[in-house]
């Protein structure tokens, strides 16, 4: 699955710059644009006296090329994912129920998990005193 989305994205980035080269080249109503940078009939030159029609149509497929592969790689990547988080959270259950598991074996009931600690910038908070015992009313202020 990886190997299609890499070939169809670097497709799309193909499509994107051929796409970029087409409308640079084409001639706008002004007369202005990369066209004109090299001579009055640089596209007349290349493409023939009908290139206006040419472009137009090569631009239209390519665009129409572009959404096509934009959307189906949002379909892959969305399958991807979720193939992705339907793997890891089989491994979660797998691990939940491994764990009474393991319980069991040892016979004291104590299970054999590492401990997570939370780091000392967490564990060295000051702890906050109760209302009754401050004065202070049960209700926090709004931070300004």
């Amino acid at each position: 699955m990886d190997l299609i989305i890499g070939l169809l994205t670097l497709l799309l980035v193909l499509i994107s710059i051929l796409l970029i080269l087409l409308v640079l080249v084409q001639l706008p109503k002004k007369e202005a644009g990369l066209g004109m940078a090299f001579g009055a009939s640089t596209t007349e030159a290349l493409f023939g006296a009908g290139s206006g029609t040419v472009l137009t149509r090569v631009t239209k497929y390519g665009t129409g090329a572009f959404l096509i592969l934009a959307l189906l790689l949002s379909i892959l990547r969305n399958h991807q994912a979720r193939a992705t988080t339907r793997v890891i959270r089989q491994e979660i259950e797998n691990r939940v129920v491994a764990a009474p598991a393991m319980r069991g074996a040892s016979g004291t009931g104590a299970v054999s998990v590492p401990s997570i600690q939370a780091p000392a910038v967490l564990t060295n908070l000051p702890t906050p005193a109760p209302a009754a015992a401050t004065g202070a009313p049960a209700v926090p202020k709004p931070a300004p």
